[in-house]
């Protein structure tokens, strides 16, 4: 069997040629049988695809070989088939959408390798984790005795800072799933006034691939087919119960109605009797989706279509301002 690989990764590099430097990366991985989704801001790139090993080596060097991105950080984990259905690679304000008025290539918290944060978390005592992940997400699987926010998104960081104002004495560790949020979130932290600010780089992702992932908890919710990946391989524990029948569960899904669309642990079990649904109005609800075993759906995005070979140059740019504007969500 042809063994794939998945990828994610992000980077802070201003690019100006925005338009057509979309155009050459889509290309790019049509011509090399990519899938996910990648998107290019003036501020940089962020991206998480997969592919057959051998199409993502080619991507990664390609990606590396412009000096503006020379530097960027791949997470790589194995898999035994693409872990998307589609590939979008899409033109966005942000590559993380945020709204926060920080800029991490000005001010953002000290790095720290997974061997520097595991070390840090077992040798100084004065260090609290902040998981800056939506609510659904932590939900699954977090850090032993990390602070968690009940948000949907890294917009509402502003109104949760409150909670850990008494902590400004502290040392502050914040942690994602790949580290892209902890750039802006720790920005944003220094900005509020905190002074120890730091942040695991390559977030939970590299420190399971790295360190072990000694003492994650659950997994780690990711946004593709898999919907959650293994961490722990040191001392892991199922923290999540199934939100029909409350066994330990740590199998995501997101509810077959796509007017509800919660991001829930749901068992195997639960989810053919639900048809995954997460309640019986949802799975009488007439839009329901098939539900095909996993729980994963792929988004569609009207008006979007990825053979940007066969598209001419006048409706590309119709299009790119049609993205720019959002209306593609």
């Amino acid at each position: 069997m042809q063994e794939y690989n998945v990828l994610l990764y992000y980077i802070y590099s201003p690019i100006e040629n925005i338009v057509e430097y979309r155009d050459e990366h889509h290309q790019f991985c049509l011509d090399h049988n990519l899938l996910g989704r990648i998107i290019i801001a003036p501020e940089g790139l962020n991206g998480t695809v997969s592919g057959t090993v051998k199409d993502c080596e080619a991507y990664m060097q390609w990606i590396k070989a412009d000096p503006r991105f020379s530097t960027v950080d791949f997470k790589k984990e194995t898999h035994d088939g693409h872990a998307f259905k589609k590939l979008y690679v899409r033109i966005k304000k942000e590559i993380v959408h945020s709204e926060l008025p920080v800029d991490p290539r000005v001010k953002t918290g000290k790095h720290l390798e997974p061997a520097e944060f595991k070390k840090m978390l077992k040798e100084d005592k004065d260090v609290v984790l902040v998981d800056m992940r939506s609510n659904y997400e932590h939900m699954v699987g977090r850090f032993k005795g990390a602070i968690t926010f009940d948000m949907e998104n890294l917009r509402e960081l502003p109104e949760h800072v409150h909670e850990i104002d008494h902590l400004r004495d502290k040392k502050i560790i914040t942690y994602c799933t790949g580290g892209i949020k902890c750039e802006k979130a720790s920005a944003y932290l220094l900005d509020q006034g905190f002074e120890n600010v730091y942040q695991l780089h390559g977030g939970i992702i590299k420190y399971g691939l790295e360190e072990g992932g000694e003492d994650f908890d659950g997994k780690c919710y990711v946004f593709d087919g898999r919907l959650t990946t293994e961490v722990n391989k040191v001392n892991p524990e199922i923290i999540s119960t199934c939100h029909i029948c409350n066994e330990k569960c740590d199998r995501m899904v997101n509810c077959a109605n796509p007017e509800c669309n919660e991001h829930l642990p749901i068992c195997e079990k639960c989810g053919i009797e639900m048809e995954g649904a997460c309640s019986l109005g949802c799975k009488e609800h007439p839009r329901k989706r098939p539900y095909n075993g996993t729980g994963y759906y792929q988004k569609t995005l009207e008006g979007y279509s990825p053979e940007i070979a066969a598209r001419t140059r006048k409706n590309t740019k119709k299009l790119h301002i049609i993205e720019d504007l959002g209306l593609c969500e």
